[in-house]
């Protein structure tokens, strides 16, 4: 899983490092120093940021829209803003990706780069709009009365068929 927060640096030719805990995950275990880790990204749908998932979570994704259940305008949204938007990245052997310019602007990122776990996947931020984003989810957590222990005794009667 993805986990925790971290922040590192873009250099002049837009080259950050991944976080080696988020390698590590994505390889699958300790990564061999000239291994090349292929991921795709993506702008989020939902925030001034960048989605960040391993290849093999596209088949995953594809495999949920061809669900017959699934609304065909739900479908070409995912279609049209998610696939037709992706760019694949891989690792260098340092373990750095280069993040196309395009996408720098998206989210606002000039020098410094938020990574986000997000268990299956991990977005990337610019410092201060991530800041305001994890602001807005608290204010919304406390206002929903959102608390862990609930979400888990839910889970868990849904588990039990309640």
């Amino acid at each position: 899983m993805f986990l925790s927060t971290h922040t590192n640096k873009v250099d002049k030719k837009g080259r950050v490092s991944i976080p080696a805990s988020f390698r590590t995950t994505l390889y699958g275990g300790p990564l061999p120093p000239a291994t090349s880790v292929d991921m795709v990204i993506f702008p989020s749908l939902k925030a001034p940021a960048l989605d960040v998932a391993p290849r093999s979570y596209l088949t995953t994704l594809s495999e949920a829209l061809d669900d017959p259940n699934m609304p065909e305008e739900q479908r070409e949204l995912i279609e049209t803003t998610v696939f037709g938007r992706i760019v694949e990245i891989s690792t260098d052997t340092e373990g750095r990706i280069i993040l196309p310019a395009k996408l720098l602007d998206y989210a606002g990122i000039t020098e410094n780069i938020v990574f986000v776990g997000r268990r299956k996947t991990f977005q990337i931020w610019d410092p201060v709009r991530h800041e305001d984003h994890e602001r807005e989810m608290a204010e919304l957590a406390r206002a929903h009365s959102i608390s862990l222990s609930t979400i888990v005794a839910k889970a868990t009667a849904l588990a039990k068929g309640a």
